[in-house]
């Protein structure tokens, strides 16, 4: 532990000194990490390959980081390499399930009542029927409610999203995946908030995310993961040749491959961090926003103290103005939040909040200078 209170101060001053020097004080991890030099040069690096070899050529020069890259990611999912695919995004991810699932139009989902306000569009979409699943007060999944729904009614699916955009809550998803492989169920996981910030190795047969957050990539990438047993029934639009892993046909041909090398670099980081240590200091990092900033200028928190995320939601006092005040943070005071709207998860939200959201190299300092602000 440092003297702040914060475990491993080396990652910290490790993070900090792999990047750009900031121009504030950046806590908006939960929107877009900031990538580190080596990321960056890793995808500039191949950018110009493409200028200088040819786009087609340079990929196929690539082609040994990108499966070394797969198959790391597949083991942050607990999948092995072939089972990973390169996309654009989380959204990409999921719409790329769905368009190789072909499932009957109006099969049921089970999903969070504050499930993420796309992945529901995008489920409609598909003519499928999101259906809430049992939750406790703190929206956080029932485990006994989920057992019982599952033997007496089961979905097609369960859906579940780790870590909500709008409230640092982590649900129990490998209790969840045990109940729904129990009863002959899949399991999906968004874990656009979690890879990188919680374990995602737990069991689920779908993990998708993506890059940006936390771990720190570049933006335009994304990645699906499915086991054998699903991808065995999704049905691509172009098939991959014989000998080639079926996930790859998920995969686009237009794809932004300097982006999916900087990814590869980025998720190499994360493993030379220790994936335990991450998560041991993000949480950190969460419980201490959350000590100095609940009642400061009236903001209250919405996670418990304690939660195991570096994301921290804030109601705002009566009468001000979420979006105002994060504008301000920014030019003012030259820190970087987020002000979440009701619309991102009109389920559960009742009001807007502030997220805050920051990565290793988050200080006490910083946090102090937000709840003086505020």
């Amino acid at each position: 532990m440092t003297d702040d209170g914060l475990p491993h101060a080396d990652l910290g001053a490790s993070w900090r000194a792999g990047r750009p020097r900031p121009a504030g004080r950046h806590l908006d991890s939960a929107a877009s990490s900031r990538q580190s030099n080596r990321a960056l040069e890793a995808a500039a690096h191949h950018a110009r390959h493409e200028a200088e070899l040819g786009g087609y050529v340079a990929e196929a020069a690539a082609d040994d980081l990108l499966q070394q890259g797969r198959s790391v990611i597949g083991g942050l999912a607990g999948m092995a390499a072939a089972d990973v695919a390169f996309v654009e995004s989380a959204q990409a991810a999921l719409v790329a399930l769905l368009t190789g699932w072909r499932l009957p139009a109006g099969s049921r989902v089970g999903c969070l009542p504050g499930e993420y306000a796309p992945n529901v569009a995008q489920m409609r979409t598909y003519a499928l029927r999101p259906e809430p699943l049992p939750v406790d007060g703190l929206g956080r999944l029932d485990l006994s409610g989920l057992a019982r729904l599952l033997a007496a009614d089961p979905p097609r699916f369960v859906h579940l999203t780790h870590i909500g955009s709008h409230r640092g809550l982590l649900q129990p998803a490998a209790e969840a995946a045990a109940l729904c492989r129990e009863a002959g169920v899949h399991f999906v996981l968004d874990a656009a908030q979690s890879l990188g910030h919680a374990d995602a190795d737990l069991g689920a047969d779908v993990v998708y995310g993506t890059s940006r957050k936390w771990l720190a990539g570049p933006r335009g990438v994304g990645v699906l993961c499915v086991r054998p047993s699903l991808a065995a029934a999704l049905t691509p639009v172009l098939p991959e040749p014989e000998g080639v892993p079926p996930m790859r046909a998920f995969e686009s041909g237009e794809a932004h491959v300097a982006g999916r090398v900087g990814l590869v670099v980025a998720v190499g980081d994360h493993l030379a961090a220790g994936p335990h240590r991450v998560r041991e200091r993000l949480s950190a990092l969460g419980r201490a926003t959350r000590e100095l900033l609940d009642g400061v200028g009236g903001w209250r928190v919405v996670e418990p103290v304690d939660e195991p995320t570096a994301t921290t939601t804030l109601r705002p006092p009566d009468g001000v103005d979420v979006v105002a005040t994060r504008a301000r943070l920014l030019t003012e005071h030259g820190i970087v939040a987020s002000a979440i709207g009701p619309e991102r998860a009109p389920g559960e939200m009742t009001g807007p909040v502030l997220r805050v959201s920051p990565h290793l190299d988050a200080t006490i300092e910083d946090l102090e200078a937000l709840a003086a602000a505020l």
